[in-house]
């Protein structure tokens, strides 16, 4: 494995890999992706065995343009494309019906695939380069926590891989927002980077939430997922006057020593700002699991806007250790 920086003979260095089926880690705004070549299923294979991910988990495809479209989904609806226009390149994952050149391995044999354009132009520029679509789930361990540094990717990684474009730290920090069309109706299949009240603005409708941890069609549907090799609690779900607070680290929404001393503190967003604490969430969870605590206690973050989606990071690691 090799961190390469985002030079353009380096990006090529990195595209030649993908087409000779290999892995590369690049940035997106979102987390770092895990890439494989999306049309080659001996490629995608070598995703699951990295990450030791299950099969029945289908992969996201990124494509570098809306030009790539045809080749991957038969969907043509105008309400769709209406999302493709105002949030592609974004943070945003479209589940449609997909395109015989879609591999049963992507779609782990559903008859749909996620499909994005990351907002990030490195990626644009190495997915470009490729000149296929590129599989890519989030380029750590399963269920560990997600990479948004080349050195998260690194640590948990290293030597599976072959290489890793170094973008510095994703500006978002959670992956993108999964809606579902099922040719009639729009479904949330996960919280993530794009406001879900934003999609419903420009929709004019409600969407309802849709989750299926026995057999997914998208990422993120898991109960548990995204967790530090800490067990990790919500702090008003245990006693704290109980708990070791030489060991313990805590996570904070936004008021500093708001319970107290703890061996470390970190604070999401001081202002209180959602953006800010989406884009810290995974490097302080990183930072908290490095320093030998026994625990790892989080604050609940009101549940609007890009706290939905902190949200569902902080219940699935909590319930790892349930």
């Amino acid at each position: 494995m090799k961190i390469l920086s985002p030079t353009k003979t380096n990006i090529n260095l990195a595209a030649t890999a993908i087409k000779s089926g290999g892995l590369v880690a690049f940035p997106t705004e979102t987390v770092y992706g895990l890439g494989a070549n999306g049309f080659d299923s001996i490629a995608v294979a070598k995703i699951f065995e990295a990450k030791n991910r299950p099969s029945f988990n289908p992969l996201i495809l990124h494509l570098p343009s809306k030009s790539y479209l045809e080749q991957v989904t038969t969907c043509n609806n105008e309400r769709v494309m209406l999302l493709i226009e105002n949030f592609l390149p974004g943070p945003l994952t479209l589940v449609l019906p997909k395109s015989k050149n879609v591999p049963e391995i992507v779609s782990a044999g559903n008859p749909t695939v996620g499909i994005r354009i990351p907002d990030n132009k490195i990626a644009l520029d190495f997915i470009s380069a490729c000149e296929v679509p590129v599989a890519a789930p989030s380029a750590n361990m399963f269920g560990m926590l997600s990479p948004t540094t080349a050195e998260h990717v690194a640590e948990q990684l290293g030597e599976r891989i072959d290489f890793i474009i170094d973008g510095g730290n994703c500006n978002v920090g959670v992956e993108s927002t999964i809606i579902e069309f099922d040719g009639n109706d729009f479904h949330i299949l996960r919280h993530g980077g794009l406001p879900v009240e934003k999609i419903e603005k420009l929709l004019d409708e409600k969407l309802p939430f849709k989750s299926d941890a026995i057999k997914p069609n998208s990422p993120g549907q898991l109960k548990s997922h995204y967790a530090p090799r800490v067990p990790v609690a919500f702090v008003d779900e245990v006693n704290i006057e109980t708990v070791n607070r030489e060991k313990t680290g805590i996570l904070i929404f936004s008021e500093r020593k708001k319970f107290g001393d703890f061996s470390s503190e970190k604070i999401l967003s001081e202002r209180g700002d959602m953006e800010e604490a989406s884009a810290n969430l995974f490097n302080y969870l990183h930072k908290l699991e490095e320093e030998n605590l026994d625990l790892i206690l989080v604050e609940k973050v009101p549940e609007k806007g890009l706290g939905k989606a902190i949200m569902d990071r902080l219940v699935k690691a909590t319930n790892r250790y349930k």
